[in-house]
């Protein structure tokens, strides 16, 4: 279902995936890390990506979870970093207990083509947060990896289709995209413990422990195929 109000086009035809709807705070306090600017997308899991993420941009995209990165420095923030990044944050438990989303990006930190590239220029990335209700056209789609019933393996089949829900919770998954917290059970494609698993989202793997990450927002408006945004209530 579109949601009320009339438009002319210009939203979905934006280069930004993030969609203002209700901002309460544009957040510009603290500095890009260098991999913010250049990472690799997908950038973290390569498997079952979601089909909204265009693989060909560089950088933390617009629509995507901007996360304190406390080992690039102080007041730094970017995406969930790479395999790699993540596996350091893992290893150090503090760098792990600190390791928090602080919003989700307003626009994209490579920016486009001609257009300006004020991030690229000031090093700071803009991201909401403080509440507010957003809609998005970047999100995961699918369930990026093989799950086992005790996080532990691949007796689960990775690549089934997520579904949002209104009233389900956002979290970001390992790639930094917004992803459901639950879905119904189904024994072949996910255990009935829900989707915040360590082989799933950022913060469960980096502190290696089912139900550590951050509630982002509440759905208000799942995708469909008349308007293919989430919209939600966002929470921090």
């Amino acid at each position: 279902m579109p949601l009320h109000g009339q438009a002319s086009g210009g939203f979905t035809e934006s280069s930004s995936a993030l969609r203002l709807l209700n901002v309460m705070i544009r957040n510009s306090i603290g500095t890009l890390t260098e991999d913010a600017l250049t990472q690799a997308n997908p950038v973290a899991v390569a498997t079952n990506v979601s089909t909204k993420l265009n693989v060909t941009k560089h950088g933390v995209l617009s629509g995507s979870v901007a996360f304190v990165r406390a080992a690039s420095g102080n007041n730094t923030l970017g995406g969930p970093g790479t395999a790699a990044i993540q596996a350091v944050y893992a290893a150090n438990v503090l760098l792990a207990a600190t390791y928090r989303p602080l919003g989700v990006f307003i626009n994209s930190a490579a920016g486009n083509a001609y257009e300006n590239t004020p991030a690229v220029a000031s090093g700071i990335g803009p991201y909401v947060s403080g509440q507010g209700t957003y809609g998005s056209s970047l999100y995961e789609t699918d369930i990026l990896a093989n799950v086992a019933a005790d996080g532990s393996g691949s007796t689960y089949t990775g690549g089934t289709d997520l579904v949002f829900s209104p009233g389900n919770e956002l979290i970001a998954s390992r790639n930094g995209l917004l992803m459901p917290k639950w879905q119904a059970n189904n024994a072949a494609a996910m255990p009935a413990a829900g989707l915040d698993q360590p082989e799933l989202t950022a913060e469960a793997f980096v502190r290696n422990a089912r139900g550590a990450s951050t509630i982002i927002g509440i759905v208000k408006m799942a995708p469909d195929a008349y308007q293919t945004e989430v919209v939600w209530d966002q929470r921090i």
